[in-house]
């Protein structure tokens, strides 16, 4: 699904290469090693905004030069003189600021930083140029009874081998689903080689290493619907009109229903009414809907809708391993 932002606090759009997840429905937390400068380092160079200076000259350096440094698509949407009060106003009270996520992914590198209320938080977006492609300031809400309560059924992920976290986790850092009571603990996955989720040019669906790959039902229940028409999107155009693209739902008991979304069109391998068992073949994965490239989105929802329903926590039955954003988990057994 894509990623939305609220007028707010002239919230920047962040530019990633691919959206929701990656961007599409968006990337690894997996810190990289930054890019040494050469020993001679010309002023200009000397002067630049990195990731590691990005905070402290946001807090007591001169933002001319963070703004001089934004892409011109950043500059177009906000004016230097907004930038300064909307930092200024967002910088009151904060004390100090810690960097909770770093990673490298498509040619850019994101970071993350909370305040040390937690309730503040800042994502940048550095392109291999040093412009900042993306910029995103924004309040952070929690909602702890819900991120609390967890599914009552045990889910497997639904994939086999190696993933990558785009969207996920319990604030609109990690996934941007948070701020949406009927999406708040999707996930938006992707696989990824050398820190990108595609090969060559990435204008194919082929070209991503996600497209193609089997889904799997992540337990036991009964298919409760089904789309399998919707057609894959060119990577970067996304279907509005019908979000979730093709979609398997599954109803567990208990009230609830697991979300497998954005399938390929004609790959679903079963039927409305089907009784289906953990690890069966559900579909293979694709680039249909509200999707800017192939990726999986995966939620559990209280009801089968995934507009009206609430989603819900899922409790993972490997709990030794962290599905939120940035981070690279196994799936099924190969």
């Amino acid at each position: 699904m894509t990623r939305g932002y609220s007028k707010s606090w002239k919230l920047l759009a962040v530019v990633l290469g691919t959206c929701v997840m990656l961007s599409a429905c968006g990337t690894s937390e997996a810190s990289e090693p930054q890019e040494q400068l050469p020993v001679e380092q010309t002023a200009e160079e000397d002067a630049m905004i990195t990731p590691d200076n990005f905070m402290d000259t946001l807090m007591k350096g001169s933002k001319e030069d963070i703004y001089k440094q934004m892409s011109p698509e950043l500059q177009e949407i906000i004016s230097l003189d907004e930038f300064k009060t909307t930092a200024d106003s967002f910088m009151e009270g904060v004390a100090s600021w810690e960097k909770v996520a770093e990673f490298k992914m498509n040619h850019l590198v994101e970071s993350s930083w909370k305040d040390q209320t937690g309730t503040k938080g800042i994502q940048a977006s550095f392109s291999e140029n040093h412009q900042i492609a993306g910029l995103l300031i924004q309040p952070l809400e929690t909602h702890e009874a819900t991120d609390k309560a967890l599914t009552k059924t045990a889910f497997q992920f639904p994939m086999k081998g190696e993933w990558f976290v785009f969207w996920g986790g319990n604030d609109v850092l990690s996934n941007y689903h948070y701020a949406h009571e009927t999406q708040r603990y999707a996930l938006d996955i992707i696989r990824t080689q050398d820190a990108s989720s595609y090969q060559g040019e990435g204008t194919d669906n082929e070209d991503y290493y996600a497209f193609g790959e089997p889904l799997y039902a992540g337990a036991d229940g009964k298919v409760v619907e089904v789309k399998n028409d919707i057609p894959d999107n060119t990577p970067g155009v996304m279907n509005a009109e019908a979000p979730e693209g093709n979609v398997v739902v599954i109803d567990h008991g208990n009230g609830e229903h697991s979300i497998t979304a954005h399938i390929k069109k004609g790959s679903v391998a079963v039927k409305k009414g089907d009784n289906v068992q953990q690890g069966d073949l559900i579909g293979h994965l694709g680039n249909s809907g509200n999707s800017s490239e192939a990726h999986l989105h995966f939620q559990v929802s209280d009801g089968p809708d995934l507009f009206t329903s609430r989603s819900i926590q899922i409790r993972w039955a490997d709990q030794s391993q962290s599905l939120t954003r940035g981070n690279s988990f196994h799936g099924l057994p190969e």
